[in-house]
């Protein structure tokens, strides 16, 4: 499972770093903030989902419209966990802490690693 945890943090690194380069492509090629913005996070999004479905959690075959509802749930809770454990922590290390965004980071991974492991790309799927 640690392998697995790190190949899971090797793809959000991947999907990150094209997200950003597409928002940042958009944003040189004259889009505005907030189409850039959509942009880079679905293109990050289904980077996400391809790479984590076939390369961390080995699951092939075709791909399932529940499956797909699965994940956008699952990164909707994640980040939603994000978001409480910043405000959290935001009140202990300060409102513009980076501090604050360290356990955040933390508990997104850790669920939508959790939530990607047993509940979207469970076992049962990889057949």
């Amino acid at each position: 499972m640690l392998a697995r945890l790190l190949c899971f943090g090797l793809t959000g690194l991947a999907n990150s770093a094209v997200g950003w380069a597409v928002i940042f492509g958009g944003l040189w090629a004259g889009m505005n903030g907030l189409a850039a913005n959509a942009a880079g996070y679905g293109v990050g999004l289904v980077l996400s989902f391809t790479l984590n479905r076939r390369f961390v959690f080995g699951v092939t075959g075709k791909v399932s419209a529940p499956e797909v509802l699965r994940f956008l749930a699952a990164f909707a809770i994640a980040y939603g966990v994000n978001v409480a454990v910043l405000l959290a922590a935001q009140g202990v290390f300060g409102a513009d802490s980076a501090l604050a965004q360290v356990p955040a980071i933390g508990a997104y991974i850790v669920i939508f690693f959790l939530l990607s492991q047993f509940v979207v790309f469970k076992p049962a799927a990889r057949e």
